[in-house]
């Protein structure tokens, strides 16, 4: 009868350890699911900037307008026949 307590008390033991310590332990979960939190914050944060590429890339497929829009903002492009007016600050 002994041995069958001890026995038993070892086992006990074992599975103790194990939840509190050892692989697959409450503190390894935990640490596993703000793991998962903050790769779930940065996932939606790709998705909404994929989604934003996607957007400005079927733009560029279908429209010249955003093509002509980019070519004024980022090359300084104006169309023939328009005049280029460029406003300076006198207090800078």
């Amino acid at each position: 009868m002994r041995f069958l307590l001890l026995v038993l008390f070892v086992i006990a033991v074992m599975l103790q350890y194990r939840l509190w310590v050892g692989p697959g332990s409450l503190a390894q979960v935990s640490v596993l699911e703000e793991q998962i939190g903050q790769m779930s914050v940065v996932n939606l944060r790709h998705q909404e900037r994929n989604r934003l590429m996607s957007a400005q890339i079927k733009g560029l497929k279908t429209g010249l307008n955003t093509v002509e829009e980019k070519a004024r903002m980022e090359l300084g492009m104006i169309k023939q026949g328009e005049t280029f007016y460029w406003f300076v600050d006198s207090k800078k």
